[in-house]
């Protein structure tokens, strides 16, 4: 594949000078398309011709073409050219070789108009101007793309090989369009896993959906995978793509495997679902990581505030990063679950955030929340680093179900699959690794098992649900009107500018009050003598600025609204903390909460600060997975005579040189 994809893009030796390196893909991708495409229709051409000269209508032409291509292991064409010409019959016309080739593609049936989304008429105007048309077009006639000699799957590799190319030689992110394959049959393995002895019965038909398709690549092997499975199962391709170029790719890939081309439709998945009538059996997705979506935030608030089943209803991650948008998009196309007990399954790529970003009561907490709540999280799976072309970072496969086995039910299993990368010979952008088949087979192995060992655990669902609490102490001030604290109001913002005030403060005396009440009132009075009045917020600034924190002093009181007479709490010493469900052995339920809460505080919380009382009104629930926790592994340090005996032979060597330099 390598060696295909060099040959290909070396046409950019041909394109260099006239045409910028990041213009380079704009000719590359199309003529790629477009030399597939005449490959797979060679073969067909005499066919084609009586089918078009017999039938006048689309639809007869594609019913008859698809009869009259179809083999054993091909669904056959379901599209067409009207146009004679060929990439080497247009060269015979050199003159003319641009309005050939405008003709050729022309010709293309009405549902392969991939070449509008390349602009690929101006492509071939502007070739032609820069004198680069004719050696371009020689190059890719020679190149052999037969179905015999290049699969569908390579083919597949061979787009996102171009694209990843396109992107880095333009620095446009280079390689958030291509997942590895390796990734790709991880996840596609993982999502079938326990299907695979239904999806070998006669007869199986099976839907496919991919909302961030780019070129189709996961849609393809997971294809190809089933039908390796059962040769005869009858699969529906779906996809969405908002990029021009790759839903160009996409589509003309899909043809070429007899597929529904309309089923693959532009646009922005977070926007609008071009599917919304639809769900799948499977959804598979890589979504780009830390994408943010600012651009389209009025749309999509609009999508979560409506609630109800709306797909974005259980919450909103920060506007930074839309990971978990597509997460909870990808869970809501899983189809509902029949009268058989068949429903949906999905895997998705998404980065360490996701597993633990927002603290309770925040939007991603909540969505983790209705994750884990509607037991639709069957795995989470951690990648090694390292493993994809335009990042390093930590990644996880989460496998979602809404069937999931007997024993399964309310459970996650996490694999730890970090250590079991390969190096690359030569690394391809970031990715230095690979997951291979013989690892791929072990994680798998251990999915479907369900053993737990060092590297795969199960967990319940409410293992990773707590409650956020807030722990309140008593405001307890001292108040004295020393040089020290005056000279805080003097540097107060409000308080500072009123007339008198610091005078007044300075002649009231440096008495020590334990009490708020009394110091209010005697300083209140003094105010009043020396002709200073100021308002409840200038009172309140006031004493909140001159006091300062004694246990000694006495508690402060509300003095009025629904809490008069309550102890106030001292905001400098208020704690939030976090109690898991199932604190102390309580039950692992939402119910539980008051008596796990208490139970808490009075062993955690009140041998310490025996005057704490916890603040219910802002009690909270959260969700979190903290995957590495699970799976840390503690390492020793070194004896310290090991530590030593490194520095002696540190010190001698030092003084080994030192004589040789004296020498």
């Amino acid at each position: 594949m390598s060696v295909l994809s060099q040959f290909v893009w070396s046409v950019a030796d041909t394109l260099r000078g006239p045409y910028q390196e990041a213009e380079y893909g704009s000719v590359i991708l199309p003529f790629t398309v477009l030399r597939r495409l005449e490959c797979v229709m060679e073969p067909h051409r005499e066919a084609m011709a009586e089918i078009i000269s017999r039938y006048p209508g689309d639809q007869q032409r594609r019913t008859y073409l698809k009869l009259k291509t179809r083999t054993s292991d091909n669904a056959g064409l379901n599209f067409w050219t009207t146009s004679n010409y060929t990439l080497r019959t247009a060269l015979q016309d050199p003159n003319n070789l641009a309005d050939n080739l405008i003709d050729y593609v022309s010709g293309f049936s009405s549902n392969l108009d991939v070449f509008k989304s390349f602009d690929f008429e101006n492509v071939l105007r502007t070739l032609d101007a820069r004198d680069r048309l004719s050696p371009v077009v020689k190059h890719f006639q020679k190149i052999d793309l037969r179905p015999e000699t290049v699969s569908n799957a390579d083919m597949g590799d061979l787009f996102e090989n171009l694209i990843y190319r396109f992107a880095e030689s333009a620095n446009d992110g280079a390689g958030q369009f291509y997942t590895p394959r390796d990734v790709v049959r991880l996840l596609i393995d993982l999502v079938y896993a326990e299907d695979t002895e239904a999806l070998r019965d006669r007869g199986q038909v099976r839907s496919i959906y991919d909302p961030t398709v780019g070129t189709g690549g996961m849609l393809t092997v997971a294809d190809e995978h089933l039908h390796d499975l059962n040769p005869s199962a009858s699969t529906a391709l779906f996809g969405q793509e908002i990029n021009p170029r790759t839903y160009a790719i996409c589509k003309a890939d899909l043809l070429i495997r007899g597929q529904d081309p309309t089923n693959v439709r532009q646009g922005d998945t977070l926007v609008v679902d071009r599917f919304e009538d639809h769900k799948f059996d499977y959804v598979l997705s890589n979504p780009p990581f830390g994408t943010d979506w600012k651009d389209v935030a009025s749309k999509v608030t609009a999508q979560h505030e409506r609630g109800g089943q709306e797909r974005f209803a259980p919450g909103l991650p920060a506007v930074g990063d839309a990971a978990m948008l597509f997460l909870l998009h990808v869970a809501s196309k899983m189809r509902d679950v029949d009268d058989t007990g068949r429903g949906g399954k999905a895997g998705i790529v998404l980065n360490g955030s996701p597993l633990f970003n927002g603290g309770a009561g925040s939007g991603p907490s909540d969505i983790r929340g209705h994750m884990l709540e509607h037991d639709l999280v069957e795995a989470i799976v951690a990648l090694p680093n390292d493993m994809f072309y335009n990042t390093g970072i930590a990644t996880y496969l989460w496998i979602l179900s809404n069937t999931k086995p007997a024993e399964s039910e309310g459970t996650v299993q996490l694999i730890d699959a970090t250590g079991l990368g390969s190096k690359l010979r030569k690394s391809i952008g970031s990715k230095r690794v690979e997951i291979s088949d013989d690892a791929r087979t072990s994680i798998v192995q251990a999915f479907a098992s369900r053993e737990a060992s060092d590297t795969s655990k199960i967990f319940e669902n409410r293992d990773f649900a707590y409650w956020t609490i807030t722990v309140e102490r008593p405001l307890r001030l001292r108040f004295q009107c020393t040089a020290e604290r005056i000279s805080g109001v003097v540097d107060h913002k409000t308080l500072g500018k009123i007339p008198d005030l610091v005078e007044a403060l300075s002649s009231f005396g440096e008495q020590a009050y334990l009490n708020r009440e009394e110091f209010l009132h005697d300083l209140g009075k003094h105010l009043r003598e020396c002709l200073v009045t100021l308002t409840a917020a200038q009172r309140k600034a006031l004493w909140q600025t001159i006091g300062e924190h004694d246990d000694d002093a006495d508690d402060c009181r509300y003095t009025s609204g629904p809490h008069k007479g309550e102890i106030e709490p001292d905001p400098a010493l208020r704690v939030t903390e976090n109690i898991p469900f199932g604190w102390g052995g309580h039950p692992k339920t939402h119910d539980a909460a008051e008596e796990t809460i208490d139970a808490y505080v009075e062993t955690e919380v009140k041998p310490h600060v025996a005057d704490a009382w916890v603040d219910k009104t802002k009690t909270k629930t959260g969700y979190e997975i903290p995957f590495t926790r699970h799976f840390f592994r503690y390492t020793p340090p070194r004896p310290l005579e090991e530590i030593d005996a490194d520095l002696d032979r540190v010190v001698g060597e030092i003084l080994q040189m030192l004589r040789a330099v004296e020498a």
